[in-house]
């Protein structure tokens, strides 16, 4: 119970401050929350350590949790994506893992054509197969399942531990777009020949091959939904003054 309450609690906060029903700069006192809420300290003070490892709040003695802006917020903690996907500002955060994937992606599937185990590659031989399969058939919540594990074993098998860390954000954008009906009835033919190709290109250790492909199926994607951020501002942060 206590898990569920704790659960509850950064969800109904960490929505509304990404969705700006709770502005930044807003100061929010723990006895009004357990007080609204109805839970007990202790699940408000987990809460508030989840929200601010998501960088959106901090915590001072005194004065009570502050909303941070955007700025300061965890673009990779996948709280964040998600509510974020859920807001009006869904197209940013479209855009900015899209652009990253762009960016990674089509390095990683070159990499990984140069320095892959053989079990990732068999690996991906399989998943490729797979996808066709049910891509085809039109089963979209296994194809779903198969596509996130497809791209974050190409990202794990660059041997590049940071490029394998972005299989939680890149996994988080895939479900998204399902989530928001941004993805086809069922797979276009080409995309999948893509996936099977990037695969083949790894197995047969064709660095080119294996970044053409890949670079292929992330400027589809690219194409396919980029005018829902046409009208979003970017957000430019700096560092230096939000560490």
């Amino acid at each position: 119970m206590a898990t569920s309450l704790h659960a509850h609690v950064v969800e109904h906060l960490g929505s509304r401050i990404v969705s700006g029903q709770i502005p930044r700069g807003s100061i929010i006192l723990a006895a009004e929350l357990e007080q609204k809420l109805q839970v007990s300290r202790s699940v408000i003070r987990e809460a508030v350590r989840v929200l601010a490892q998501c960088g959106l709040v901090n915590s001072t003695k005194r004065v009570g949790i502050r909303v941070l802006s955007a700025e300061h917020w965890n673009p990779y903690d996948d709280h964040v994506i998600r509510w974020r996907l859920a807001s009006d500002h869904k197209g940013a955060q479209l855009r900015s893992l899209t652009e990253l994937r762009i960016s990674v992606e089509p390095m990683a599937a070159e990499l990984a054509a140069e320095v892959a185990p053989e079990e990732m590659r068999r690996e991906l031989m399989l998943i490729s197969a797979q996808m066709n399969h049910y891509g085809r058939q039109g089963d979209l919540r296994r194809f779903l399942e198969l596509d996130i594990r497809f791209h974050a074993l190409v990202l794990a098998a660059s041997g590049n531990e940071m490029f394998a860390n972005l299989a939680t954000p890149i996994g988080a954008i895939l479900r998204g777009r399902t989530e928001l009906g941004l993805m086809p009835e069922r797979p276009h033919e080409e995309a999948l020949l893509w996936h099977q190709s990037v695969a083949d290109a790894i197995s047969n250790s064709d660095p080119a091959a294996a970044r053409r492909n890949m670079e292929s199926i992330m400027r589809r994607t690219h194409n396919e939904i980029s005018s829902l951020w046409e009208n979003e501002p970017r957000l430019f942060v700096d560092p230096g003054k939000t560490s």
